[in-house]
């Protein structure tokens, strides 16, 4: 019986890959394990407790900490990830995301109007009533951000949990099952493998939410060479990523300002 359990055991190293893990995470007998990995830490010095969900930061192996320029953690600490990906929106942070703060901020991002006021109707008017207080909808189609736990849906990365915390093994994962070529990040065609990928069925919300979710984000990014950087994604998560490219977006007017003065 013990070299049964022996065999069973090198076998499971074979078909990992891994020399010191007892388990297999895939099997040729099950391409689709194959083609797509769950990440394994790269040490016994990265990042503890991976399959844990950190409630206010967003850890990865390259940042156990989460987000710590500028303070930005330490002033968030009593937010959740979620609520964190929100803040940015809630300009006077009374916990309210009116319409125009959600128009407001995309252009400060430097998009169009057109494309500000199609972001106001998806985000506003397709997620507001789950956060809503009472049974009824809001008239003004505000979001609430103390229940916008609310808001998760089906066919994502299930990086948020029910509870808006983040989870580091499913972030983790995205760029191991899907970032084709190891670049370090996520072209158009990551993407779409990913939305392929992490579609449960008949769940036509949660697919369509998705796919305009990381549409948003790719242009947000807008990658120079057509690859999303992990770190950049990271960023969305805890919304760390939206005051740097409205600051970006502020001083590049501000040149043009200052070159049209000279």
């Amino acid at each position: 019986m013990t070299d049964f359990y022996d065999a069973q055991h090198k076998a499971s190293q074979q078909l990992n890959g891994e020399k010191h893990s007892s388990f297999a995470t895939y099997l040729p007998s099950v391409p689709v394990t194959v083609e797509r990995k769950p990440y394994l830490p790269k040490s016994d010095d990265g990042i503890q407790n991976l399959g844990t969900a950190r409630a206010n930061i967003a850890a990865d192996e390259e940042h156990p900490n989460g987000t710590t320029e500028d303070g930005y953690a330490e002033s968030r600490r009593n937010r959740s990830v979620l609520q964190q990906h929100c803040d940015y929106w809630d300009t006077d942070n009374d916990g309210v995301i009116w319409p125009q703060d959600t128009y407001y901020g995309c252009r400060r991002f430097g998009w169009n109007p057109f494309l500000s006021l199609l972001a106001v109707y998806f985000i506003n008017v397709g997620l507001s009533y789950p956060t809503c207080p009472g049974i009824l909808p809001d008239p003004f189609f505000r979001i609430y951000t103390a229940r916008i736990h609310k808001d998760k849906h089906g066919s994502s990365t299930r990086t948020y949990d029910n509870e808006g915390r983040f989870k580091p093994q499913s972030f983790e994962d995205i760029f191991s099952k899907y970032d084709r070529g190891n670049k370090g990040g996520l072209t158009l065609g990551d993407i779409w493998a990913l939305h392929k990928g992490q579609r449960m069925v008949f769940d036509f919300f949660g697919w369509f939410a998705v796919f305009l979710e990381w549409l948003a984000t790719y242009l947000l990014i807008w990658p120079e060479d057509g690859i999303m950087k992990k770190e950049d994604i990271r960023g969305i998560y805890d919304g760390s990523i939206f005051y740097k490219k409205a600051e970006e977006v502020h001083r590049r007017k501000q040149k043009l300002q200052e070159r049209r003065l000279d």
